[in-house]
């Protein structure tokens, strides 16, 4: 069983940065492939980025250039740097573990966070 407790949301005006960290519980978590998924109001959740077991990072078209995905193995902890974030950013993020092989998708995935909101204000 793996526990993922997102932190690092809040409000932040457009253009501004944010870091978002996913904490996970056990003594696996290097065996496990990481992403965040994001889901706005009203609106289907939507891939953001995803690192591999061996850190190969994947993003998806809206964030390329402007979010980081990175992890650190020691510390159980993935985080995603968010930089000239924008209104169309605003969403509640999660962290999502997948055992084995990284997926670019939305579903799929083992454990899941509880959610981080990130405002953006124009």
């Amino acid at each position: 069983q793996v526990q993922l407790v997102e932190s690092g949301g809040g409000l932040v005006q457009a253009g501004g940065s944010l870091m978002l960290s996913c904490a996970a519980s056990g003594r696996t978590f290097s065996t496990y492939a990481m992403a965040w998924v994001r889901q706005a109001p009203g609106k289907e959740r939507e891939f953001v980025a995803a690192i591999s077991r061996s850190g190969n990072t994947y993003y998806a078209d809206s964030v390329k250039g402007r979010f980081t995905i990175s992890r650190d193995n020691a510390k159980n902890t993935v985080l995603l740097q968010m930089n000239s974030l924008n209104p169309e950013d605003t969403a509640v993020y999660y962290c999502a573990a997948r055992r084995g092989i990284v997926v670019v998708t939305t579903h799929d995935f083992d454990y899941w966070g509880q959610g981080t909101q990130v405002t953006v204000s124009s």
